[in-house]
């Protein structure tokens, strides 16, 4: 794994939601030093999560993880620094369309439901369904769900597929609190982003265990406010270069060792060819085109 940081560096980090509340209720017109229309001219103000690695947490009082990370790097590459606040993802939409924030990184699977609240950037990374449990459960599968108390983290493309299975599912806010629920044994299973729950089910302490996943039908993107396509444009060109540089390979290698890039998913505009990352000592992916 190999730390990145120089794109760290620019990134501006702010612990409390709250610092930020002033700014937003309304759209930023565009002007010569604010293009993008952003809350403060040369700063992506970024509503993220705290508590969900590896894709975007904080360590050490900054947020980081891959999501965090590529979007930093995204950003320098058209001259904006990134200021990110935690929130909850159930807020965290309508807070990108409300412009209380400029930008939302958090793993965000696009979905239709989800376009009619924000606009999306092209996507950046695949992602798969986790199902964690208890140790000692007897649930292997998702097929194995019904009639069971099942945990999920309130507006998540995990809770739609649970409501959608009939599942009934148990939502909580955050993902520590879908762990809690685990640990305690209040819930029998948590449909949670696979990364995520390999990460936490690591370090519970073996009170956790992964029992099955299966890959997303839809990538990962960042959200914007619908009413700015000039700032989903701009994201959209700074992710392609930060592909091609080999940034987003590294990314992958740092962030989720071991982990293959599947043949089919390419990220960004899919016309870029990125470095093959590496997976054991292997490429796990040919270079996209």
């Amino acid at each position: 794994m190999r730390p990145l940081r120089a794109f760290a560096a620019t990134a501006v980090t702010v612990i409390a939601a709250s610092a930020m509340t002033a700014c937003g209720g309304s759209s930023p017109k565009a002007s010569a030093d604010n293009p993008y229309k952003l809350l403060q001219p040369g700063v992506l103000r970024t509503a993220t999560l705290t508590d969900a690695p590896p894709n975007v947490f904080l360590k050490n009082g900054k947020f980081t993880g891959f999501d965090n990370d590529l979007l930093t790097a995204v950003a320098a590459k058209i001259g904006l620094k990134v200021q990110f606040a935690g929130t909850d993802f159930s807020a965290l939409l309508s807070q990108v369309a409300n412009h209380k924030y400029d930008a939302g990184s958090s793993s965000i699977t696009i979905t239709d439901a989800r376009k009619k609240t924000v606009a999306f950037t092209n996507g950046y990374d695949f992602g798969y369904f986790g199902l964690d449990v208890p140790a000692g459960s007897q649930i292997k599968s998702f097929d194995q769900l019904k009639g069971k108390r099942v945990v999920v983290v309130q507006g998540t493309v995990q809770d739609d597929y649970a409501t959608k299975q009939g599942l009934n599912p148990v939502r909580v806010p955050d993902y520590n609190g879908a762990l809690n629920q685990l640990k305690s044994k209040t819930a029998d299973a948590w449909v949670a982003p696979a990364e995520i729950g390999e990460k936490t089910a690591k370090d519970s302490g073996g009170k956790v265990v992964v029992a099955a996943k299966q890959l997303s039908s839809q990538p990962t993107a960042f959200a914007v406010a619908k009413d700015n396509p000039k700032l989903v444009e701009a994201l959209n060109k700074g992710l392609d270069e930060v592909i091609k540089d080999g940034t987003w390979s590294k990314l992958q290698e740092q962030y989720y060792p071991g982990r293959p890039v599947p043949k089919e998913f390419k990220p960004g505009s899919g016309t870029v060819t990125f470095p093959p990352v590496q997976v054991s000592g292997a490429p796990a992916a040919s270079p996209s085109s």
